[in-house]
């Protein structure tokens, strides 16, 4: 059983938090960008991060650390993502888990690092530097955490959960942040998950890998990959219980699931959620083509942001998605009222349909009839908000 509770980040026993406001941006700022999650105890250690091949110095860093094993910390900081700066990102990158390290008694090794915010601009580390040794570390400020890594964000995201097992309870938390440059893999995000449980780091690994698969890479808002997407899992083991895999993977699903949404419905310039469910299609890979090129089709998006349900632009990009499909077996509805059939517009009244696409949320099915491979897309419409979000500063 899953039950959320409160706490975030330092619900799991042996976590603690601490947040700071270091200037990044504007030294005369003061608004919180700087973090530190700690574990009183060395953790199992999971991570995903972007595909993309430019990534930031706080990715590459992190992957390094992450093979030596042996976790307990990650810094993090919004307003500069550290990204394209070349050796001076990488000495940077390093100097904070150092400045992390040396504020919690932690080698350098042990602390993973992530950025997000403006590409291309030097890391003021001295402001960051300072912040660290500013900052308190404690149980309650989970939130604020989460508050410290937005950028485009409207609201922090955060998620706490006990689950109850036949082996005993444990608990897991969990921080994200993600508005835009939204598309898998992994979505532009960094998200950091602990808990208590109990597991090896091979198992743990494993299954972040699935539940990430199942989550962030199923979410798209601009069709934009990021330099520094990240997430992070870390187990202490603190709770002394060790969780069946799929009991774990039950808990990693519901706080990533969660976060995901949120960070869709948190999209810049949204003002709808859309679920795109692919069926039939010969094989899994077709039906992510499928699901991802409708998501991602900046028309479709456009027509939903007026509320017009257009199949015509739905067919079309179904079309150039590169999934096999024959027209004259596709099947659309929107909340199971028939949109296309057989590659022919449906009966339906259009005034019903329309009535669908002016909802803040709805569901796309689209049923290719070829197979039994299946894939779902959770994405967003597109509009002029987004366009003035996105002007250069």
């Amino acid at each position: 059983m899953i039950e959320q509770i409160r706490g975030g980040l330092t619900a799991p026993l042996g976590f603690r938090c601490g947040t700071a406001c270091s200037g990044i941006k504007n030294p005369k700022a003061t608004r919180l960008d700087t973090a530190l999650i700690v574990s009183d105890a060395p953790c199992a250690s999971a991570a995903t991060f972007t595909s993309n091949a430019v990534k930031a110095a706080p990715v590459r860093l992190s992957m390094t650390h992450l093979k030596a094993g042996k976790i307990q910390a990650v810094v993090l900081n919004s307003g500069n993502a550290n990204a394209c700066t070349g050796p001076m990102g990488m000495e940077i990158a390093r100097r904070m888990a150092e400045a992390a390290g040396d504020r919690v008694g932690l080698k350098a090794r042990q602390v993973l690092v992530c950025s997000t915010g403006r590409i291309g601009i030097p890391l003021p580390l001295p402001r960051i530097e300072k912040g660290l040794k500013a900052l308190t570390l404690g149980r309650t400020s989970s939130r604020k955490c989460a508050r410290s890594i937005m950028t485009s964000d409207t609201f922090p995201k955060e998620i706490s959960c006990l689950v109850s097992t036949a082996n005993g309870a444990f608990r897991i938390g969990a921080i994200a942040k993600g508005a835009g440059m939204i598309d898998p893999n992994m979505a532009t995000m960094l998200c950091v998950i602990t808990t208590d449980a109990v597991v090896s780091q091979p198992v743990l690994r494993k299954l972040l890998r699935t539940a990430v698969e199942s989550s962030f890479n199923r979410i798209t808002i601009d069709g934009d990959m990021s330099t520094n997407d990240t997430v992070i899992a870390l187990a202490n083991g603190a709770s002394g219980v060790t969780p069946q895999p799929e009991d774990l993977l039950e808990a990693l699903d519901a706080v990533t699931q969660t976060l995901a949404r949120q960070i869709v419905l948190d999209g810049e310039g949204v003002t709808k959620f859309i679920a795109i469910e692919v069926q039939g299609a010969r094989t899994a890979r077709d039906a992510r083509r499928a699901a991802e090129a409708v998501a991602n089709s900046t028309l479709v998006k456009c027509a939903w942001a007026g509320g017009d349900p257009n199949w015509g632009r739905i067919m079309d990009a179904l079309g150039y998605s590169g999934a096999k499909l024959q027209e004259d077996r596709v099947q659309i509805s929107y909340e199971n009222l028939p949109l296309v059939q057989d590659g022919l517009a449906a009966i339906t009244p259009w005034k019903k349909l329309k009535s669908i696409a002016a909802r803040k949320e709805f569901t796309i099915t689209i049923d290719l009839a070829l197979g039994s491979g299946t894939h779902t897309v959770w994405t967003t419409d597109l509009t002029q908000e987004f366009v003035r979000l996105n002007l250069s500063e």
